[in-house]
């Protein structure tokens, strides 16, 4: 399930893909245009500019601003930087797998299989989906059913 953290990330990141190229906008702005607690938001920023994906500068004319392009940032790894790995069991992580302590045979745990399925389908989702095509989807009618399963 996203967090909090991350709908907030998602959002902030929507915030900034939509201003025009080269553009900033400071934490405030962010946080009031979006609902968000200014504290919190301030972190995931961080988090978010750590991870490569946004730039920052302080002072008059600084803010935050998208450090690629909004086609270049995939929404995936936006989830992963700010909520972890997508699979909703960890011995079904691709990238921080652990074995589940009651599971008897790795190979044939219906539960495992399933839930690395479930991985996929979100992978296959988030991974193809840019910041770009939500900024697009927000604005079309029946945006709901262009990443239909």
């Amino acid at each position: 399930m996203l967090t909090n953290k991350g709908k907030y990330g998602l959002k902030a990141m929507l915030y900034l893909a939509r201003l025009e190229p080269g553009a900033s906008a400071m934490g405030q702005e962010i946080a009031t245009a979006n609902h968000i607690p200014k504290k919190f938001l301030d972190a995931i920023l961080l988090e978010l500019r750590n991870a490569g994906m946004l730039r920052s500068k302080k002072g008059p004319g600084g803010g935050y601003a998208l450090a690629k392009t909004p086609r270049e940032i995939r929404i995936g790894h936006i989830i992963r930087v700010l909520d972890g790995p997508l699979a909703p069991l960890s011995c079904a992580s691709k990238s921080a797998y652990v074995a589940c302590d009651d599971c008897e045979d790795l190979a044939t745990c219906s539960v495992r299989i399933t839930m690395s399925k479930v991985r996929d389908a979100m992978s296959d989702i988030l991974d193809g989906m840019s910041l770009h095509d939500m900024v697009i989807f927000s604005h079309a009618p029946n945006a709901d059913l262009m990443y239909s399963i």
